[in-house]
């Protein structure tokens, strides 16, 4: 019964984000299923941008909506280029730092490009969204969010502008001597064949296992195991040995992962590829710590990465340990992304993928205390619509859907220490990346999810309250708080780690004719419920543990005096809301409440 209420909560944001429960405001002279409400800004999501064109469309859609966005550079990259940040809240229901908010990255890994169009997506739907579509427009208003499209604008802009190939250019342009010469950087790949791509290379060998595919030349194919040698090997990435020492392509830029530079298990280079000498090397890993560190309201995180249709989360490695009840908070967020995405796996990292030391969603949960998912965008599965396309099914298939040719036939080439090779195969468009006209549709369905995640964050609200007087000028105030959201207001590892601020609930007097003698928690709303009074400030009762997902608290204050009392509960990720009670005025729960629900259980 719950997976299928999730399932259709789920299924309403999905078809909430396409605008279909604000079809009924649609001008009668369209037709209503095919509505869709107009941005102020036109942009296309059947292609990508670059680093300069990016900070562009951002800049327009800043400038279209400002009374929603704000813009500004956190740092710098290695290379200069600026980490741009895009805010997104509404002003006139609070600052955003008074707000449960979240934080969307994407892009960690230079190649990984759609990451940055999703997150452009998720602004502009949100922005033409608003105040048209009722669920997004009540997010907006209840909740901040931070985007930065572009976490590595160098690895971006070198995969964009230079051939590379769907793998490379995976971390930054700061220099590594990565085998241990002296030198930097001297033995990167080469554009042998001038067309502007970094393809793959087959070098002559009499035993060789591969041969050109007689019915297309931009295939290599291997030879059944009855046939004659094919004459060709494989020779890797296009290149040549630039500094003679007897290997091809073993040292150029971004032979370091930024994802790797971030404190949570963090481990050196000979246990971790990619690390570098310390947590935090990087001044764009360093510029994204200080913003995070400096917001404290961020109570959710998302990462978009490719490839390989993923909902990730941590932990990295099997030694480290999350609490159960925040498996439970992933179990239910990443049962509805399944659901919202179809042919994504719901995964956790070290198990079902690989080990990661130092990861940036690992140090979102185990450093900060928040929910955090990485999506690997895009996987053939979207293309093919099956995991088991058949046995006459290949990679043909998969290019024939894309129509921009992703391959390039391969050709010989007089390569200066390997002889005649043939160079082709594969150009960087070919793999992780979307075929544009697919593009747009997982953009909007990983917006959907990570909207789901933002809509769950923790947001505290009053429950039932009770005031009856005790005789003596005494008075026995009992509230409830809830949290009627998945996310608890203090994670599981929070509380452990001892992260953040503690939710606290104080009673104090708006006239100063009353006084709080005592003050704790309570089980029940009933005269013989069992109270546990705190021994200090009674009048301000620290709550440790915040208000779980889905559940309540009950607190209770025996106040002396008359007049008003006010009563605020502050939660750092939750929110903080008041309400003031005049003790003369004694208050019941509602008749029609059955004995159970008055019972904290």
């Amino acid at each position: 019964m719950m997976h299928s209420i999730r399932s259709l909560f789920a299924t309403r944001l999905l078809g909430v984000a396409v605008g279909a429960a604000a079809l009924c405001s649609a001008p009668p002279q369209v037709a209503l299923a095919q509505w869709q409400y107009p941005s102020k800004v036109d942009i296309q999501f059947n292609r990508f941008y670059d680093h300069a064109e990016m900070t562009e469309l951002l800049r327009k859609l800043v400038a279209a909506y400002p009374d929603l966005l704000t813009m500004e550079s956190i740092g710098k990259s290695v290379g200069g280029r600026d980490m741009w940040l895009v805010t997104l809240n509404n002003p006139k229901t609070g600052p955003d730092t008074s707000k449960a908010a979240m934080f969307i990255d994407g892009n960690i890994h230079g190649n990984e490009i759609q990451a940055a169009e999703t997150i452009l997506y998720s602004i502009w739907y949100l922005t033409k969204s608003y105040g048209h579509v009722e669920a997004l427009t009540e997010l907006v208003d209840e909740r901040a969010f931070y985007f930065l499209p572009m976490e590595n604008p160098d690895g971006r802009d070198t995969w964009f502008h230079e051939a590379a190939t769907p793998h490379w250019l995976r971390g930054g342009i700061d220099p590594i001597d990565d085998d241990n010469d002296g030198l930097y950087d001297e033995d990167s790949y080469d554009d042998l064949d001038g067309d502007g791509h970094i393809t793959q290379m087959y070098r002559r060998d009499p035993l060789g296992r591969y041969k050109p595919d007689p019915k297309d030349p931009r295939f290599m194919i291997r030879v059944e195991e009855d046939e004659e040698p094919g004459g060709w090997n494989r020779a890797g990435s296009e290149g040549i040995d630039n500094d003679g020492d007897g290997d091809i392509n073993e040292d150029g830029p971004g032979s370091y992962d930024p994802n790797r530079d971030w404190p949570s298990d963090w481990q050196p280079e000979y246990i971790q590829g990619g690390a570098r000498d310390y947590p935090f090397s990087l001044p764009e890993t360093r510029c994204i710590r200080d913003f995070m560190l400096s917001h404290p309201n961020i109570a959710a995180f998302q990462s978009y990465h490719n490839s390989g249709g993923m909902i990730l989360r941590g932990p990295g490695a099997d030694y480290v340990q999350y609490p159960f009840q925040d498996i439970r908070v992933y179990d239910q967020l990443q049962e509805a992304g399944g659901f919202m995405l179809p042919g994504y796996r719901k995964m956790i990292l070290w198990s079902d993928l690989y080990v990661v030391h130092g990861g940036e969603v690992n140090w979102a949960y185990e450093g900060l205390g928040i929910t955090a998912f990485t999506n690997e965008l895009w996987s053939d599965w979207k293309a093919n619509q099956t995991d088991n396309p058949g046995p006459d099914a290949d990679k043909r298939f998969t290019e024939l859907l894309q129509f921009d040719e992703p391959l390039v036939p391969y050709r010989p080439h007089n390569h200066p220490t390997l002889g005649e090779v043939l160079i082709g195969g594969s150009k960087k468009w070919s793999s992780r990346v979307p075929p544009p006209w697919m593009s747009e549709e997982d953009c909007h369905r990983n917006f959907a999810f990570t909207m789901f995640h933002a809509r769950e964050m923790p947001k505290v609200e009053w429950g039932v309250k009770q005031v009856q007087s005790m005789g003596g000028n005494l008075w026995d105030v009992r509230v409830e708080v809830k949290n009627d959201k998945i996310i608890p207001s203090i994670t599981a590892m929070a509380r452990q780690k001892g992260i953040g601020q503690r939710d606290f609930l104080t009673c104090t007097a708006v006239n100063g004719q009353s006084r709080v003698v005592a003050g704790g928690s309570v089980n029940s709303l009933l005269e013989d419920a069992r109270f546990s009074p705190v021994e200090h400030e009674p009048q301000r009762l620290w709550v440790d543990g915040g208000i779980g997902g889905k559940s309540t608290e009950l607190f209770r204050f025996i106040v002396e005096g008359s007049g008003d009392i006010e009563l605020v509960y502050n939660s750092q990720k939750g929110g903080v809301i008041s309400q003031t009670i005049n003790l003369s005025e004694q208050l019941l729960p509602p008749a029609e409440l059955p004995k159970e629900m008055l019972e904290k259980k």
